[in-house]
């Protein structure tokens, strides 16, 4: 009789499905699978001797660029042109095939690199509140100056040679486009589908209900929380939402980026204390879409930004998106419960400050 007996469903122990809101997909959850042991393959750990500042780095002050434009000697945030940018504005139209297999349009924009600081040896967790409320006024200006024409500004960092990280130094890019890309694309028609049907933005709905919850809250403030989403894929993955509806970066009032410089000092500081390593990630921030649309009704989006860090079990141990994953469903190791555990449970001071606390912390 026993063996008819159905067990009871425990997220940590049987795999089932999650639904992804903002892109209209599934993940496979598969918690049991941290139990296997690791025979795959083992990262270097990230290295931890850049200097502070190098002549031949092209993104440090006074330094020569590819182009043999030499840097000034900035102090704060710098931003330039990519000397090798994947959009231009002046690029000739393709034309187009009237076959639907073999479709083209033109694509036009402009690509830009934003130093955070003039320090390379420095991150964000390691940048002071005040510093980093610098970077998030400059992100603003930048969706302000650009969005004016451009229908998508996508402002991403990719942090750690794990990441495709070229270069040592705190910077991120940033894209204008003059159409909207696939991810942002997928946003749009799901938020606006979900007010529609709802009566209130996704993301605005999502955020009360996690912050009543508090079961995948990692950190959070008056006017913030970051939180390990619902549907996250990546391991470690975070979501950072307002708690307010903000449709874009502009919008965010004086103290409500201070709260932002500050949540983000302390969630990226956390990444780095899980395994006592400047921890890889890409990140973006996605707002309601700009040029044209500026002068449309755009409530059904909610300003948000996204993390996803590759590490799994440690330093050294990735997720790999693979197989399975390119070719049926996207699927994850532990619960978004467990991950967001892990997480809030780590101390707010940064690994690096405890260890050179005998020496007076890091100079800044």
């Amino acid at each position: 009789m026993d063996r008819l007996c159905k067990p009871t469903f425990d997220p940590k122990e049987h795999q089932h499905l999650r639904y992804n809101p903002l892109r209209d997909s599934w993940v496979l959850v598969s918690a049991h699978r941290m139990k296997r042991p690791w025979r795959g393959q083992v990262e270097r750990p990230p290295e931890d001797n850049t200097p502070r500042h190098d002549p031949n780095n092209p993104l440090c002050p006074g330094s020569e660029r590819a182009n043999g434009e030499v840097n000034p000697k900035y102090d704060s945030t710098f931003l330039f042109d990519n000397d090798f940018p994947a959009l231009q504005p002046d690029a000739p139209d393709p034309g187009s095939d009237h076959h639907p297999l073999f479709q083209s349009k033109a694509a036009r924009g402009v690509c830009k690199v934003m130093c955070f600081h003039p320090w390379s040896d420095i991150t964000l967790p390691l940048m002071q509140p005040a510093e980093i409320r610098k970077v998030i006024d400059k992100f603003a200006d930048l969706i302000v100056e650009l969005g004016a024409e451009y229908t998508w500004v996508q402002i991403f960092e990719n942090k750690g040679a794990m990441m495709g990280c070229s270069n040592p130094h705190p910077h991120c890019q940033v894209w204008a486009s003059n159409f909207l890309p696939n991810e942002a694309a997928l946003a749009e028609r799901c938020q606006r589908d979900f007010l529609q049907k709802h009566g209130e933005p996704l993301l605005v709905q999502y955020a009360r209900m996690e912050a009543q919850a508090q079961e995948r809250v990692v950190v959070e403030n008056e006017h913030w929380l970051a939180v390990v989403p619902y549907w996250a894929t990546w391991p470690f993955q975070t979501l950072l939402l307002p708690r307010r509806h903000v449709l874009r970066l502009p919008d965010l009032s004086a103290q409500e980026r201070d709260s932002l410089a500050s949540i983000m000092k302390r969630l990226l500081t956390k990444y780095d204390n899980l395994f006592e390593v400047s921890f890889p990630y890409s990140m973006g921030w996605h707002g309601a879409p700009t040029g044209s649309h500026l002068q449309e009704d755009m409530n059904h989006w909610q300003l948000h930004a996204h993390y996803y860090p590759p590490l799994l079990r440690s330093a050294t141990i990735r997720k790999f998106m693979v197989g399975y994953e390119m070719l049926a469903n996207e699927q994850r190791d532990l619960t978004p419960e467990q991950a967001a555990e892990q997480l809030r449970k780590l101390g707010e001071e940064h690994y690096k400050m405890k260890k050179t606390a005998g020496d007076g912390g890091l100079e800044n």
